[in-house]
């Protein structure tokens, strides 16, 4: 069994009630396992929710994570996606603040570059959104970092399916 560290995906149907969200996070902090992304929302059932979660941990940790997971009464099921193709997506928004005419035009070729849009201008500010892979996002913002020296960044954690094709992340 490869016991290496790296970053895992799973998602879960969980019933949509009250509290839920709250003790599947209180299962990660309670244990100590790094809870690196956790996103949630409404399915096509309005009774269920579908969460994507994002963990570092090793084969072992992350064996125990599903299993104690799957042991919630309010869980659904577990997809475990380490071993399958998935799209998957990750919104962020960036809004450069204090900006010259130079640097908007720099902004918009790097929207265009990125296939991200400009959604709010202002006199001295643009605000980018890009939906793209967290590790896109991550290469993003680390450009904007080393361009802009002032730059406020949120991002909304990844989503992700199981793919119709053979297409991965």
């Amino acid at each position: 069994m490869d016991n290496s560290i790296k970053k895992r995906w799973i998602s879960l149907y969980v019933e949509n009630q009250v509290g839920v969200l709250s003790k599947i996070s209180g299962l990660f902090s309670g244990k100590s396992y790094n809870l690196d992304s956790l996103t949630v929302g409404t399915t096509e059932d309005p009774t269920v929710s579908r969460m994507t979660i994002a963990t570092v941990s090793d084969d072992e940790t992350f064996e125990q994570i599903k299993k104690q997971l799957n042991r919630m009464v309010e869980v659904i099921k577990v997809i475990d996606f380490t071993d399958v193709f998935v799209r998957m997506k990750e919104i962020l928004y960036v809004k450069v603040k204090k900006c010259t005419r130079d640097d908007k035009a720099e902004l918009f070729q790097i929207a265009d570059t990125f296939k991200a849009r400009v959604i709010d201008y202002g006199k001295d500010s643009l605000l980018l959104e890009f939906v793209q892979t967290a590790t896109k996002n991550d290469a993003v913002v680390k450009l904007l970092k080393e361009e802009f020296k002032n730059i406020e960044v949120v991002r909304g954690g990844s989503v992700g399916i199981e793919s119709i094709s053979m297409m991965e992340r």
